[in-house]
């Protein structure tokens, strides 16, 4: 078997279905994609690598496999190629000893070494067991010496290996602190393990047929052209957040389910955390006490994703959300002494509130500062591709993510930062939407709060995964930090609520008085991304509107509930956008439980500037 790797990041492919032994023998074949090669890949034997210094990878990237499969291998093996940006830098399929229609397929994004580390994952320590995941595990280091682990790599998925020799499956998910979706098989004991982390901020799908043909991807694009024995479409679910399966897998490859359990919710503290012991964290819920736990909390979290040798960014709209994860990257960086500014990105019209504040902010932490500008008609002329991509018909989901996908484009083509932050998850997290003013209580919103958590995968997650992924870049999310959320959701209830008509006033209160930020933008109101990209006098959203009013007409609206039984669309934009959604994804609208709405207030449209309660702070 030969590796192979290349600096450019587009158009460089090559595959190989190899035997399980990691060679290629007469029952193996190895296939080159299509797609060209450029001269600069160079392929390497596998003595040379052998002697290379081996060093921490982490990295995003794309995975896929498939357990029973009712159809040739390379056949389906080409379902794998949808997923193909995930990964951008080199992809592999290999076959299953044993097991010849079962394969794993992998598309990396190498962040650090850009030879080392391409999966399926396997160690002579444990020649049965074959590793395919999507993620980063910040405690895989502290793992290893607590339990005196003998690694053969420097990977951090093999702690997944030793973890699940050591304590099984359960306790293995558990104890891994980062973001995660794996797929794990036990070929000694016929077992195969999907699991996913606690906020989905890693995504995965699976099909699982009747009959027990098994396959996954990281998007279920990579999923819709699979062939099966079955006479009508397989079913293709998200996998939840936070639980593992575990299947049983047949000597024809096929698998049956055997169990399906939650290792970790959101309001639980994270058995990691027992691990690590963070100093100056206080006890009890006086309010300075648990301003400073925020604080300490917090950092971290943002302190233990610096684990890269890729260039670090952050998108930067100039809310609170994203303010303090650019503030507290670039202070955290300059102690690391990283040998790079941090570049901060922003996307606006040139006078919208996000342009205006994003400035202040970099100005103020001193980064790098990029300014990307957005025009509704762009927006437009992208909304297909955007769409595509998310896998999703939701519509603030669909608004938020066109300039959300429009930066991670500039980012990707125009700089050479790879790892990319964002405050994701802090309004489900802190009581940040404007709504939850209107909370009938502090119990209604703390459990509101919660359910929102639980969604993230399906709304705001999903959009932030798929719109830096489509142009191969990493996102992470200090917000969504297990340890972070676990004690913010344990405060007392009334601590959490809105307060002075000011949302997310702990978390503002927390970092009041350090300079980290300037206070306009500490106390800055809440303003949706998908409003604040445009002028407060005409939205994105209403320039979209209006550009699809003469592409729908009343009588197409008034049959929607025909066309779209479920969920069906009661605007003119949502039936324009569910069109493009069934054209890429027909008969799937069920990956969407429900529109993502306001509660506790009259709303028809989830943008907050339409609430009655929507107040812009006055220097907009």
């Amino acid at each position: 078997m030969h590796y192979w790797t290349s600096q450019h990041l587009r158009t460089q492919r090559t595959s190989a279905i190899s035997n399980s032994s990691g060679g290629v023998d007469s029952d193996s074949r190895a296939i080159q994609s299509r797609l060209p090669i450029p001269t600069s890949a160079c392929f390497i034997s596998r003595a040379a690598y052998s002697r290379l210094h081996f060093r921490q990878v982490i990295r995003m990237c794309g995975i896929w496999a498939l357990f029973g499969s009712d159809e040739c291998l390379t056949v389906q093996c080409t379902n794998a190629m949808k997923i193909a940006h995930r990964g951008p830098d080199a992809f592999r399929f290999e076959n299953v000893n044993g097991f010849t229609n079962c394969c794993f397929g992998f598309h990396r994004l190498a962040i650090v070494d850009q030879l080392y580390g391409m999966q399926p994952l396997r160690v002579k320590k444990f020649p049965y067991l074959w590793l395919c995941y999507n993620g980063e595990i910040y405690n895989h280091i502290t793992m290893k010496n607590q339990f005196e682990f003998d690694y053969q790599t420097k990977v951090d998925g093999e702690i997944l290996l030793h973890l699940y020799d050591r304590f099984g499956i359960e306790k293995m998910a558990s104890m891994l602190d980062g973001v995660f979706a794996f797929i794990l098989l036990d070929t000694a004991n016929r077992k195969v393990y999907l699991g996913r982390d606690t906020y989905g901020v890693r995504p995965l799908f699976r099909l699982l047929t009747d009959d027990g043909f098994l396959a996954v991807s990281s998007e279920a694009k990579g999923l819709l052209e699979i062939k099966t024995s079955m006479s009508t479409p397989a079913k293709i679910i998200p996998f939840p957040p936070g639980y593992f399966e575990m299947f049983d897998l047949k000597l024809n490859g096929k698998v049956q389910s055997l169990q399906m359990d939650r290792f970790h919710c959101c309001t639980e503290e994270p058995k990691h955390a027992s691990y690590n012991n963070l100093e100056g964290l206080g006890t009890g819920f006086e309010l300075e006490t648990v301003k400073s736990n925020i604080r300490i909390l917090f950092e971290d979290a943002v302190k233990k994703r610096l684990m890269t040798h890729r260039r670090i960014g952050c998108l930067l709209s100039g809310g609170l959300d994203s303010s303090l994860v650019a503030a507290t990257l670039v202070k955290l960086a300059k102690e690391e002494q990283l040998k790079y500014p941090i570049q901060t990105f922003s996307i606006g019209a040139e006078d919208s509130p996000d342009a205006v504040a994003a400035r202040k902010v970099a100005a103020h932490i001193n980064s790098e500062h990029h300014e990307v500008n957005f025009t509704p008609e762009e927006g437009i002329r992208m909304l297909e591709d955007v769409i595509f991509h998310l896998e999703s018909y939701d519509i603030t989901t669909v608004r938020a993510s066109v300039g959300m996908y429009l930066i991670s484009k500039y980012i990707r083509e125009k700089t050479d930062s790879v790892v990319i932050f964002s405050g994701e998850g802090s309004d489900e997290l802190a009581q940040g939407y404007i709504y939850f003013h209107k909370a009938p209580s502090p119990k209604a919103a703390a459990e509101d709060s919660v359910r929102l958590m639980e969604e993230l995968y399906l709304f705001d997650v999903l959009r932030a995964d798929r719109t830096t992924a489509a142009h191969g870049l990493e996102l992470r999310v200090p917000f969504l930090d297990h340890r972070f959320t676990a004690y913010y959701l344990s405060l007392p209830e009334e601590m959490r609520v809105p307060k002075n008509g000011v949302e997310k006033h702990l978390l503002r209160e927390s970092f009041k008085g350090l300079n980290l930020i300037p206070d306009e933008i500490l106390w800055r109101r809440k303003e949706a991304f998908s409003d604040g990209m445009t002028c407060e006098k005409k939205s994105w959203y209403t320039s979209l509107q209006e550009h699809i009013e003469s592409k729908v007409n009343d009588s197409q609206l008034e049959k929607a509930s025909d066309l779209f039984p479920f969920n069906p669309p009661t605007t003119k934009e949502g039936f324009f956008i569910r069109q493009i959604f069934e054209k890429y994804y027909p008969g799937r609208s069920k990956w969407i439980p429900h529109y993502w709405m306001p509660r506790w207030i009259k709303a028809t449209d989830p943008s907050a500037r339409t609430l009655c309660i929507y107040k812009p702070d006055k220097d907009q």
